[in-house]
């Protein structure tokens, strides 16, 4: 559906230029919801502003729905941006038009008759669970309704794209979850291929199939969202995964020297991590009754991605040293990786 082949942008001229871009290659397939996450500055945004060409490359290639973009001339590519709906972190809505009329602005010109635009405004308003504020303004809208209405008029044209740049920065937690639980409703209902731009991982691993982690205007790791919280390779994305999971607040506890952190000789801290998705036995209890050792666990972090449990616990473990070693090397036959942060040694 999207292809982006060797992206670049580059802003200023001489000595002051800045590459936004830096050859960026992305395949986005159809139906799917794809993630681009970095930090301030990373280029994401910009990156999906040249899907639409509302940045034009400097250089490379943009396909989408087998066209491509770069080539179409000025007419041609007012056409094909029907096809391609965005929203924005600050919802971009026409203050002095009612929800309705913001919604219905993107068909004026269309063929459609003003009765079929009702109707297809309404259709819209009751997808998004808005209905009731058809009248209202925007000043009368709470963060998470204005972003409903964004969405209606993002889907007005029945594009088969929808980018959103940011899209729940503004929200609070709640309507956060709601806004995303919308999106994977428009996907599946209309079959809309969704990208999805962020800097919050909670996001991508809400809804987000596959992601591209990007840093300095490049793409430094791809893959599916389990994939890459499971195992992340770059540095920046273990620095994006530790914003959403308590399991390395271990390394703070020990620097304070907590209380729950002080063991005792032939104890260790361990970390326990799903690393793949098949592990679902009970493997703490299972551990502990089959290798005669103690598991005197100080905090726990699963959830569910994609359909299988990810993250992990952090435990206090103890017992022959021996029987450890086999339950070490069991766990990770069982695909769960195991760290020791700190190991007090065996008994004296």
């Amino acid at each position: 559906m999207i292809e982006l082949q060797n992206i670049s942008k580059v802003f200023g001229t001489g000595e002051g230029q800045v590459h936004a871009i830096d050859d960026v290659t992305l395949s986005i397939d159809k139906g799917e919801i794809f993630g681009i996450i970095g930090f301030s500055g990373a280029g994401k945004s910009t990156l999906v502003r040249c899907i639409n060409l509302l940045e034009v490359p400097t250089g490379g290639r943009v396909m989408v729905d087998s066209k491509e973009l770069t080539t179409l001339s000025a007419g041609e590519l007012r056409s094909a941006r029907k096809g391609i709906g965005m929203i924005f972190q600050h919802f971009n809505l026409m203050p002095s038009r009612t929800v309705f009329g913001n919604v219905a602005f993107p068909l004026k010109g269309s063929s459609l008759g003003r009765e079929e635009k009702e109707n297809k405004v309404r259709e819209l308003l009751r997808l998004v669970d808005i209905e009731d504020k058809e009248n209202a303004y925007p000043n009368q809208l709470s963060g998470g309704q204005k972003q409903r209405v964004a969405i209606a008029r993002a889907l007005a044209n029945d594009p088969k794209v929808l980018l959103c740049d940011e899209a729940t920065s503004a929200l609070d937690p709640q309507t956060t979850k709601s806004i995303l639980q919308l999106l994977k409703k428009v996907n599946k209902q209309l079959g809309i291929t969704v990208v999805v731009i962020t800097h919050e991982m909670a996001v991508i691993k809400e809804i987000c199939g596959r992601v591209a982690v990007m840093e300095k205007g490049k793409v430094v790791e791809e893959g599916e969202v389990f994939s890459i919280f499971a195992n992340p390779r770059e540095p920046v994305t273990r620095d994006f995964i530790r914003t959403t999971s308590s399991l390395h607040k271990i390394e703070g506890l020990l620097a304070e020297d907590s209380p729950v952190t002080r063991i005792k000789p032939g104890e260790m801290i361990v970390r326990l991590s799903y690393v793949e998705k098949n592990v679902s036995e009970p493997l703490i209890s299972t551990v502990s009754r089959n290798f005669d050792i103690d598991l005197n666990i100080i905090f726990s972090d699963i959830e569910i991605i994609q359909d299988a449990p990810i993250g992990g616990t952090v435990a206090i473990m103890s017992g022959d040293r021996d029987q450890i070693a086999l339950a070490m090397k069991y766990l990770a036959e069982k695909n769960v990786g195991v760290e020791v942060i700190q190991d007090a040694g065996t008994n004296l």
